[in-house]
This record gives C-alpha cells, sequence and structure tokens, in this order.
C-alpha cells in the first residue's frame, strides 16, 4: 500500500507541474555582416555574397549588402576589382592568378567600414574523379569521390546547383484570348518545367589521418523517394574547392553551429570566428571564410529508368479537376485554369479546370529547358 500511495503522489506532482511555456522570441541589434564565396585563381568568375544577419523575429529574411566596393588583392599590391551584378553580388571574371603568391578580399560598405580578410595561400584544387549515387530503401544518397596523388590538398568542401525536370499535376491544353478559350500555341504551354535549388547544407570532407589523400563516396546529399527532382530527369553540378586546416575548422564549427543543433544531445552554439576583420573594430563578429583556390567542377544527370519504378512522386498540391458547364467563368481565370473540354455527346458541354497550383508549373519553375540540358 505504501507503495501505490507513494507512485499516486508523484503522478499528481508531474501532472500539476505542468504550465505553458511561451518562451519571448529573443531580439537582438545585431547586424552582422555575411560574406559567402571564394577567390577563384582560375578562369572562371570569382563570385563573392555580402548580407547582413536578420533577426529571426523579423519579417525580412534576405538582406543584402548593396553599393559595396569589393577588391580583391595581392600581396604584391595586385588589385581586382568586383562588380556589384545585383542586390549583394560582386562578380569579376577569371582571374587567372599566380598560385605562388597570397590574395585577401577587400570590402568598404556604403556606411565607410572597411573589411579585410586575411592573406590566404592559392590552393590547387585536384580535379572530381566522379560524382555517383546509390538507391536506397526510400532515398537517393549522391556522393563524391577525389584524390591528391601530391597528399597536398587533405581538406576540401564542395557546393553544388540542383536543377530537375518536373511538370504539374495536370495539363492545359486552352488558355484565354480574353475573349473564349483558345488552344495553347507550343510557346504557351505550362505542363513541363524546370526547378533548381543551390545548396544550403555544408559538404566537407578530409583524409589528414589518413596515410593517402583519398575521398571515398564523401556524402553530398539525399534525394526522397518522392521528390519531384527524380520524376523526369535531375542533374546536380558539383564544385570542389581545395581548403586549408584552419578553413576546415571554421567549416565545421559552423556545421555543428547551423545544421546539427536541435536536441540536448547536441553540442551547444559558439561563436564562430573567421578570416574576416573590421579594420576599425577588430571585436565586430564578421561570418565568414575567404578562401582562395581553384575550382573544379563535375556534372551528372539521373533519369528516373534509373530509379526504382515503385517510387511515386508525392505533388506538393492536392489537386482534383472540377467540370465547368460554361467557360465563361474560366475566360478570366483566377483561382482556376481550364485544362480540358468534355463531352456530352458529340459535342463539348464545358470544360474541366483545376486550381492554378496544379496546372500552371511555372508557379515553380520555367519552361526555358537549361542551356546544358540533354
Amino acid at each position: 500500500m505504501k507503495k501505490i500511495r507513494y507512485l499516486s503522489i508523484m503522478t499528481v506532482c508531474i501532472i500539476g507541474c505542468k504550465k505553458p511555456y511561451n518562451p519571448s522570441i529573443v531580439k537582438s541589434s545585431t547586424n552582422y555582416l555575411v560574406v559567402e564565396g571564394v577567390i577563384n585563381a582560375g578562369s572562371d568568375s570569382t563570385v563573392i555574397k555580402l548580407s547582413r544577419t536578420v533577426d529571426v523575429s523579423s519579417l525580412v529574411t534576405k538582406k543584402p549588402e548593396r553599393d559595396a566596393i569589393v577588391t580583391v588583392e595581392s600581396d604584391q599590391k595586385s588589385v581586382y576589382t568586383l562588380a556589384e551584378t545585383k542586390p549583394g553580388y560582386y562578380v569579376v571574371s577569371g582571374l587567372n592568378l599566380d598560385v605562388t603568391i597570397k590574395y585577401r578580399l577587400d570590402i568598404k560598405t556604403s556606411n565607410n567600414q572597411q573589411y579585410l580578410s586575411d592573406f590566404e595561400k592559392v590552393k590547387t584544387t585536384p580535379p572530381i574523379d566522379s560524382v555517383g549515387f546509390t538507391v536506397q530503401s526510400n532515398d537517393i544518397q549522391l556522393y563524391v569521390n577525389t584524390h591528391d596523388p601530391g597528399n597536398n590538398t587533405r581538406y576540401y568542401r564542395w557546393d553544388y546547383n540542383e536543377t530537375w525536370q518536373f511538370h504539374s499535376e495536370f495539363e492545359s491544353y486552352v488558355v484565354s484570348d480574353g475573349q473564349s478559350l483558345v488552344q495553347r500555341t507550343p510557346s504557351q504551354m505550362i505542363y513541363n518545367c524546370f526547378g533548381n535549388n543551390i545548396s544550403s547544407n555544408i559538404v566537407l570532407g578530409s583524409s589528414a589521418k589518413l596515410q593517402q589523400d583519398v575521398i571515398y563516396q564523401n556524402p553530398v546529399t539525399m534525394i526522397a523517394s518522392s521528390s519531384e527532382k527524380i520524376e523526369t530527369k535531375y542533374s546536380i553540378l558539383l564544385r570542389q574547392y581545395a581548403i586549408t586546416g584552419e578553413a576546415y575548422k571554421f567549416w565545421v564549427n559552423l556545421k555543428k553551429s547551423t545544421e546539427q543543433l536541435g536536441s540536448i544531445f547536441d553540442a551547444e552554439p559558439t561563436q564562430i570566428n573567421g578570416n574576416i576583420h573590421n579594420v576599425s573594430n577588430p571585436e565586430e563578429q564578421v561570418v565568414g571564410y575567404i578562401s582562395a583556390c581553384t575550382v573544379q567542377t563535375k556534372r551528372i544527370f539521373i533519369t528516373k529508368d534509373q530509379v526504382p519504378k515503385s517510387w511515386k512522386t508525392v505533388y506538393p498540391y492536392t489537386c482534383v479537376q472540377d467540370s465547368n458547364l460554361s467557360y465563361a467563368s474560366l475566360v478570366h481565370p483566377g483561382s482556376a485554369i481550364a485544362t480540358n473540354p468534355f463531352f456530352h455527346g458529340p459535342n463539348p458541354a464545358g470544360f474541366l479546370s483545376a486550381p492554378v497550383e496544379c496546372v500552371d508549373c511555372t508557379l515553380r519553375g520555367t519552361t526555358a529547358t537549361p542551356i546544358f540540358w540533354k
């Protein structure tokens, strides 16, 4: 009886102590400069993206740093100026730098603050041996293989662009000309589109603990079996960067702080120090690490016949076609688009229609075929 009585008390305590937890949103006046990109020592363009951090409570999710003066400088006083091609993006075409000297990034913002990265040696990136994938039970795992026969690289980073061909749930063969519904021309078709995405995960690899500088099947990204990306055809363009041990440590810490937090067993977030500094205020936190290296790339394609036939694509919308006995409401469409006529006897009785998002693939992509598509 004693044990039962004790258990009852404990149960009441646990239930009675439950209180709603409504944490207040932490607001901060921090406005850290974020610097993304590498100094590309080869023939491809150097692209530097500048932005500012925003509060989690802010309605603004992107804050590009505009109207800055951005240059690449060598320790031999050579200067190369980048042009702002769109808000926050600064670009210069192939620099073809002397790999025997050091380089840094110089940023002068519109509020007269100057930021300098440390001078960095140019790392020569070895070619990518292959980009492959394995089909698992519910997804595809993409991976990269590479090696440096001179054993000089040891630390690697990758990022990528994804492109895939997909289609809307329903195909529309008619379009409004303002007065009636007419047959779509080939240029007006909105069934097949191309989507694209840039990597948001940090992909790293190291052979520092190995005798040979070899990276074998290093994971890059995963694609779910239900994803539209592999419904028709998918392509990934992988970029490979050779980085220093210091840069590798920075990216490992950033990965832990941004991707691996979320449970009580994860590491505590820490301040992440890169190699970029405010000249007049060295204590200011700047997010980013600028490396100087040549860049290697490789593109592969995955087609639907390379994945199990049993895999079924799950569309992002629930889509059902409706019948309209009159097309008057579809001549000036709002939330629905006509797809096809339906018949009662020899003559069309009306048109089928479906919500715009279920018919118009251009809401999530473009009908223009990429120049590299094959």
